[in-house]
């Protein structure tokens, strides 16, 4: 992409600031807000809650699964990205606000609209990482993959802090809801919404589409996508070092999954946080994830990105088990805090080092593979989770299967050689 120092910064800052438009949805929605009133008032109790929203997370895993590597191939075939990234962040962002109106016991409802505003959440990122190695200069791509993870994080902390003080804990929630059938608890869906809206329009103002590498050809587009799809599916072994981060991210990144969609029901069920006690606590791990991602993205930079998530998964794997055996609440704070000081940088590394390795030709096409790689598999640790909760009425024993996650997800990882994949990719610093 071409263009003057001023408007590449401009373009930078304005990419991260999507980050920090799209966070609350995980923080709020996924993670600690919804997913805990889901599984403490809508669903009948908190096992049941588990199990069901275990099979909502499977079904946005398998979905995003099935499509998302076709379409990072059609966004490249077509030159469609911002198109797509728009039309799933306003999809996102009418079923965030959707989740304002399911009531308790309202099951199938709410689980619907989650999964609708989750896959296109999922999908949105797809187009909104390709975006990464264009705007960033080769020397920078850690610290501003970093910088926007960093952002998201403080995205999701302000608007849980708001959230806390204006909606859920204050005595008269703002802007005229009531604590009736919970509508201050479910009106956070709509501050999700509306930040969300907000806050993403600098990327679709000033992030510009570079099209230079659209083919120009007469063939269908469906067609000539279907047929490049198919090209990068037996070009891709060329790219082993591409294949072995894939490996090893669809190992590692479930784990993550998994942690993002039951952190706050875990600490409901096991510790028996309130939700107001969940939120503070998302606060406080929010907080730990952007200071851990800003400063890791410069030791990205320096030390590479493979040995940064290397680092971020031993702090992952210690800090996981402490969660798994934490015998009170102070050990699991503790634990929260390391999983969130390690998850940004481990999130932000393997987005920059996917962006090292990724031809410029092939930008959409191998980030829809990376997101294909972070949802193949990524119904089996919540899968897993809900079956182990069910079988032994403990989500302690679900837990276990976070741990064994990062485990072999760091041992794949191992094989991954940063420098050939640098050469392959001609994207030498």
């Amino acid at each position: 992409m071409n263009s003057t120092p001023v408007h590449r910064r401009r373009s930078m800052y304005s990419w991260a600031m999507y980050d920090f438009a799209n966070s609350p949805f995980t923080t709020m929605v996924v993670t600690f807000i919804y997913a805990t009133y889901f599984a403490k008032v809508i669903a009948p109790d908190a096992i049941t809650g588990t199990v069901l929203w275990s099979r909502g997370v499977t079904i946005t895993a398998l979905t995003v699964a099935f499509l998302s590597p076709f379409a990072g191939a059609l966004a490249d075939r077509g030159g469609y990205r911002k198109l797509f990234l728009l039309l799933a962040t306003a999809v996102c962002i009418f079923g965030s606000a959707m989740l304002y109106r399911p009531l308790p016991g309202q099951i199938t409802q709410a689980l619907m609209w989650f999964v609708i505003a989750n896959i296109a959440f999922e999908m949105a990122n797809v187009f909104y990482n390709a975006y990464l190695p264009d705007i960033a200069p080769p020397n920078r791509l850690g610290w501003v993959s970093g910088m926007g993870w960093s952002l998201g994080y403080i995205g999701g902390l302000v608007a849980m802090i708001l959230s806390l003080v204006g909606l859920v804990n204050a005595d008269v929630p703002w802007f005229g809801f009531s604590k009736e059938a919970g509508q201050n608890i479910r009106a956070t869906n709509l501050l999700v919404a509306g930040w969300f809206a907000i806050f993403a329009v600098p990327m679709f103002l000033w992030v510009k589409e570079d099209r230079s590498q659209v083919p120009r050809t007469q063939e269908p587009i469906l067609r000539a996508t279907l047929q490049q799809l198919a090209e990068t599916f037996r070009e891709i072994r060329r790219y082993r070092q591409v294949v072995r981060l894939l490996l090893a991210r669809l190992v590692y990144n479930d784990a993550l999954v998994t942690i993002f969609a039951f952190g706050g029901i875990y600490a409901v069920g096991t510790f028996g946080f309130s939700i107001e006690e969940v939120i503070v606590f998302g606060i406080a791990l929010n907080f730990a994830a952007g200071i851990g991602a800003f400063a890791l993205g410069y030791v990205d930079d320096v030390l590479g990105g493979k040995r940064t998530i290397q680092l971020s998964l031993i702090g992952l794997i210690l800090a996981t088990l402490l969660a798994v055996v934490a015998p009170n609440r102070l050990a699991f704070w503790i634990a929260g805090m390391g999983i969130g000081l390690f998850i940004g940088p481990n999130q932000a590394a393997s987005r920059s080092l996917m962006a090292r390795f990724t031809p410029e030709h092939k930008v959409g096409e191998f980030f829809g593979l990376y997101a294909f790689s972070g949802k193949a598999t990524a119904f089996v640790g919540p899968f897993l989770l809900g079956v182990l909760t069910q079988a032994f009425q403990s989500q302690r024993a679900g837990i276990w299967v976070v741990l064994v996650l990062f485990i072999v997800g760091a041992l794949l990882l191992h094989r991954v050689e940063e420098a050939e994949g640098l050469q392959m990719s001609k994207r030498q610093l």
